[in-house]
């Protein structure tokens, strides 16, 4: 837990609702460490995460003491990324983290993912459906099929592409017809 920090697709996952948003910060920024009696949170620290949520635009910094329950889920997934970074892991996984927001809070959690992990140079598995954000973020593209790689792309071999060429790679190395819904109303 150390080394790993997490933001799932579910954006109640991440996040305690019964605990304020200084709590849930406070058991971020502790996790593994040891916590003996001293108190979780103190006036460094709740300068900490002011700082830490202020860049998110939302208003956060300023109600530590909400139940993290009372956010919407957008600013309860913004919550969640802060809480997955703020112990600055090595690696930080995102399971679809902006698949279930509004497209104003996802762009918002997608910048200041982009920042925090450029900062940091955290490196980061971003998993996605969306093709758009594959061939923008990162440096490495590789998409599965049935629990399989069939598609691995370094930065230089995936520049220029389109999400047409995506697909027709897609296809030429599974042998499979790629049908996705989603992805080919975006085409």
């Amino acid at each position: 837990a150390t080394y790993v920090g997490r933001v799932y697709q579910d954006p109640h996952v991440g996040t305690a609702a019964r605990m304020t948003m200084e709590e849930n910060l406070a058991m971020a920024v502790l996790r593994g460490q040891p916590r003996g009696l001293r108190p979780a949170s103190n006036k460094q620290r709740r300068e900490l995460f002011r700082s830490a949520l202020a860049p998110l635009g939302l208003g956060l910094e300023d109600r530590l003491n909400a139940l993290v329950g009372t956010l919407s889920s957008g600013q309860r997934q913004a919550v969640a990324l802060v809480m997955a970074t703020i112990s600055k892991p090595a690696l930080l996984l995102l399971d679809e983290h902006i698949a279930n927001l509004d497209p104003r809070t996802a762009q918002i959690v997608l910048d200041l993912t982009e920042v925090i992990v450029q900062r940091e140079k955290m490196t980061t598995m971003m998993v996605t459906h969306n093709m758009e954000l594959a061939l923008r973020y990162g440096n490495r593209l590789i998409m599965m099929h049935e629990g399989r790689i069939v598609v691995d792309l370094n930065q230089k071999q995936r520049a220029g592409l389109t999400i047409n060429d995506l697909i027709a790679a897609f296809e030429q190395a599974s042998g499979r017809k790629f049908i996705e819904d989603n992805i080919l109303l975006r085409r």
